[in-house]
């Protein structure tokens, strides 16, 4: 089977690389000539554990090829997934001019029939959106060629999209035929010879699940965060009530961890995509846009923490940060909390000294030179006044305290995602907070 992959970025490179994985020869598709002619030269757009390595290995036995030009594939090929990129409009709203593009491209220059599969996360009603643009194309050409459309939104967590892709929870697929059902079907069944389900549905019942999915979790993350900031208040221990709850079979215990807010390419844009559909169809979701709500003020408590350990006054004070990207695992800085915090220290006076494994490239490239970049952990805490965590990396889970504490002038730490004990950093002399413990 010849599929296409429109997009080469986090969804349609790891999506690239899996289908090829398994005997599907991929050609992958960009505008972007830069980014096409650095992947025939073997490098990465992005970061994600395992991807070059299976991406340089289908490179090389032929399964996987890179192009700019969506056409020249178009005869061989049955199916063709729309992974480019929805950014939120200024209203929240998905912006679906790329995803409209694509369809027009392919109304251009089809000759025979094949599947328009929509992989970007895209809002209820877009298919039919999809569709008209193919046919209007076709219609001007004056060709009467059958084709579907389809949609199979992605559930990949970046840090491990390759084993999500490999063995996934579920396959989501929305289609409008028979003839469509069966090619996705045959599609991916070398990923489900495990038992891992295909959930076959109505085109909109599909766009819907991504958006249900992504804002389940979201919901889960605010509500706890809004937990976390009461048990501060009430002298309740946030730890202690998640396990609680998460012990209850009907709750069940992921991601109900209080932290400093969610970021990423997904859970912010797909909310606020979700609130605004409700608002066009004349039914505003006050639980979603109190989640998004919520979330974009648990941003800020790394920096109210901060604010409260110097009496409110931070001009010239060094603040370490560990932790730049949104989350481990991946260099991808959108709507990460540490942009917020950033701005905000420097706003108030502050020297940021920061230091992430992987994601000060990408740093430097959104903000340039507005913090200094350490070549590790310790050395961003060379006399520092206070440490921040922002990202959970591995590394940093257990530090040496007593060299950190001879190495710092002051001895603040404020943890924003709750992965030390609160007794050792008090015994090793620091004064220490984190969310949801008093």
């Amino acid at each position: 089977m010849n599929i296409a992959i429109v997009g080469t970025g986090y969804v349609g490179l790891v999506s690239g690389a899996c289908f090829a994985e398994m005997g599907i020869n991929v050609t992958c598709v960009d505008i972007d000539s830069a980014k096409i002619e650095k992947l025939h030269q073997g490098i990465m757009p992005i970061y994600e554990p395992g991807l070059e390595d299976l991406v340089l290995r289908n490179v090389r036995e032929g399964r996987l090829q890179f192009t700019t030009d969506l056409t020249s594939c178009l005869d061989d090929t049955d199916v063709v997934f729309s992974a480019v990129g929805t950014p939120p409009d200024e209203d929240g709203s998905a912006d679906l001019r790329y995803v409209l593009e694509v369809a027009r491209t392919v109304g251009r220059h089809m000759n025979k029939y094949l599947v328009l599969v929509t992989k970007s996360t895209v809002p209820v009603g877009t298919a039919p959106k999809v569709r008209m643009a193919v046919q209007e194309e076709l219609d001007k050409r004056g060709v009467n060629i059958p084709f579907d459309i389809a949609s199979n939104p992605e559930f990949l967590k970046e840090g491990a999209a390759i084993k999500d892709f490999m063995s996934p929870d579920r396959v989501v697929v929305g289609v409008e035929s028979e003839k469509a059902r069966e090619l996705m079907e045959r599609l991916y069944r070398p990923f489900t010879l495990n038992g891992y389900p295909i959930l076959v549905m109505d085109v909109p019942s599909a766009e819907m699940t991504k958006y249900a999915a992504n804002a389940m979790l979201a919901t889960r993350i605010s509500f706890m965060n809004d937990i976390a900031n009461l048990c501060e208040r009430v002298g309740a221990n946030v730890d202690n009530v998640r396990k609680g709850m998460g012990s209850d079979p009907r709750i069940g215990k992921h991601f109900l961890y209080a932290g400093c807010g969610y970021g990423g390419s997904c859970f912010p844009k797909d909310v606020k995509a979700l609130a605004h559909t409700g608002i066009e169809n004349g039914y505003p979701m006050r639980v979603i846009e109190a989640v998004e709500a919520v979330n974009e003020a648990q941003k800020n408590i790394v920096f109210e923490k901060l604010l409260r350990a110097f009496d409110g006054d931070l001009r010239g004070k060094v603040i370490a940060m560990w932790g730049l990207s949104f989350k481990p695992e991946t260099d991808d800085m959108r709507e990460a909390p540490s942009l917020v915090v950033i701005e905000k220290l420097i706003e108030a006076g502050a020297v940021v000294r920061a230091y992430d494994p992987i994601a000060m490239e990408e740093t430097h490239r959104r903000i340039g030179d507005k913090i200094t970049y350490c070549k590790d952990m310790y050395e961003a805490v060379i006399d520092a006044d206070a440490l921040a965590l922002l990202t959970e990396w591995k590394q940093f889970r257990m530090p040496s305290w007593s060299i950190i504490r001879k190495a710092m002038r002051n001895h603040v730490v404020v943890d924003g995602r709750n992965i030390y004990d609160p007794k050792e950093l008090q015994d090793n002399g620091f004064t220490y907070s984190r969310i949801g413990l008093k």
